[in-house]
């Protein structure tokens, strides 16, 4: 994780992809407003602090959030407006303001790491429930890497209604990983192929547990 001091109340926080695997960080649970995302951010306002000497107590904060499409993960923020009692205290549960930026949704390519088969195969079980998401990309393929599984979609369908109810309901069964191409290239010279072709609907159809 990189702190930046761009100016006096101002920093940037740069996460890659280790640091989103490391800390169990999924990109859109982390965009969402839950308490969870809440906890991390002020968590990571104290490390600001212990590294960078960027202060929040009493100040009143807007935090920008960016996916990039090398994976890095960048938060932007700027303290406005202190308090004029400084005896007051910042309480953990303090709910932030945060301008979120969509990332690249006609990303060339996403990936998803689970962490056993049965989760990608009750997740498959689930989403082909849900929608049509048969046109959803023209490359879905499941991998096998280091003790794990990783489902790569390439050439991503952005005019599909359902693109962002999958991003929605991916992350209730796998971590995002990110988009970059040196994770993409790992998977195909050092995983092992397990579905091609359209991994969702071959699990579905090869793998499913609600068959009878």
């Amino acid at each position: 994780m990189k702190f930046e001091k761009l100016n006096e109340n101002k920093i940037r926080i740069t996460l890659n992809n280790q640091d989103l695997i490391e800390k169990n960080i999924d990109f859109h649970s982390f965009m969402s407003n839950s308490k969870e995302s809440q906890n991390l951010f002020l968590d990571m306002l104290d490390e600001a602090e212990k590294k960078v000497g960027f202060v929040t107590k009493d100040y009143k904060l807007r935090i920008e959030a960016l996916a990039m499409s090398d994976g890095n993960f960048i938060l932007t923020i700027t303290r406005f407006g202190k308090s004029v009692d400084t005896n007051t205290k910042t309480p953990k549960n303090k709910q932030l303001k945060i301008k979120r930026k969509n990332f690249d949704e006609i990303s060339e390519q996403l990936i998803y790491k689970f962490s056993n088969f049965d989760n990608f195969c009750n997740f498959a079980d689930f989403i082909s429930k849900s929608s049509n998401f048969n046109n959803i990309a023209k490359n879905i393929v499941l991998y096998y890497y280091h003790d794990s599984y990783y489902l790569y979609i390439s050439k991503i369908n952005s005019e599909n209604t359902n693109i962002k109810k999958l991003y929605t309901l991916i992350t209730e069964f796998g971590t995002y990983i990110g988009n970059s191409d040196i994770m993409a290239r790992k998977l195909n010279e050092c995983g092992k192929l397990i579905l091609k072709n359209n991994a969702i609907k071959n699990c579905v159809k090869y793998f499913s547990t609600s068959k009878n």
